[in-house]
């Protein structure tokens, strides 16, 4: 189910930005180039591989005796309604932490070469991109699904919104176009959203715009680029000129 969910939803926003409405927009498309056929195959072999690893986590936590020493449970009433409508959005928002920290200890030069490198062969990312990771990766990215089922008490109706929502959101993270208005992005509240559009420039430069879901611990950690800002604006409707590629200390 994991894996057919993700397939489904990177196969959706592909055939439509990259099929159907390509011409159309094409202008509009952060960086003018388009990924080669053998990225693509990259991309989706090692998505696959993610994939099993993923689906491994669950599997293991709450179809074997290990359940017992995780949080999550089945009856909705165990619970309070309160907590059930707070997770939802918890679970996320540790995500996003999971995932900053994570992402900067793999970008250690003693790291990123054996563990996030094949990530990184995606400089101008698709949607098939998203989860197109190194083994090693996919067990540190999986991770999260440990945590949240030890720290947090989750019933299946959290998992499937955390899953369903996590997928979409690093689909369009690497979309290739932007999707959030201009007006949103400089609002109070879309300034401290990680957008397409930042998720890009990581890709192109390799550093900094660590988050996943919000800028907030790029911005407190100061690791947020510089040209992210610029880049948010600029992408309103005339797409970017292409940047040069700056990760020669991690070629």
């Amino acid at each position: 189910m994991v894996a057919s969910r993700y397939f489904l939803i990177a196969a959706i926003f592909w055939t439509v930005w990259y099929v159907l409405l390509r011409r159309k927009i094409v202008h509009k498309k952060i960086q003018a180039r388009f990924p080669e056929r053998r990225d693509y195959r990259r991309e989706v072999g090692f998505s696959l591989l993610t994939m099993l690893i993923f689906t491994a986590y669950p599997a293991l936590m709450l179809l074997t005796p290990f359940r017992a020493y995780t949080l999550y449970y089945d009856d909705i009433n165990q619970y309070s309604a309160l907590w059930f409508c707070l997770a939802f959005p918890l679970t996320f928002i540790v995500h996003d932490a999971y995932f900053y920290w994570m992402h900067r200890l793999i970008h250690h030069p003693k790291l990123f070469r054996v563990v996030h490198l094949i990530h990184h062969k995606s400089t101008n990312p698709s949607p098939w991109a998203a989860f197109s990771f190194h083994p090693l990766e996919a067990v540190f990215e999986g991770g999260i699904f440990f945590v949240l089922l030890m720290v947090m008490p989750l019933h299946p109706a959290h998992l499937a919104v955390f899953f369903a929502g996590q997928m979409i959101y690093n689909v369009y993270g690497h979309l290739g176009w932007e999707i959030y208005s201009p007006r949103f992005r400089k609002s109070t509240i879309g300034r401290w959203i990680s957008t397409s559009t930042v998720h890009n420039a990581h890709h192109q430069y390799f550093r900094g715009n660590y988050g996943l879901y919000f800028l907030w611990w790029d911005r407190w950690c100061g690791t947020l680029r510089e040209e992210a800002s610029s880049m948010q604006h600029e992408v309103s409707g005339k797409g970017l000129r292409q940047q040069p590629i700056q990760h020669d200390e991690y070629a």
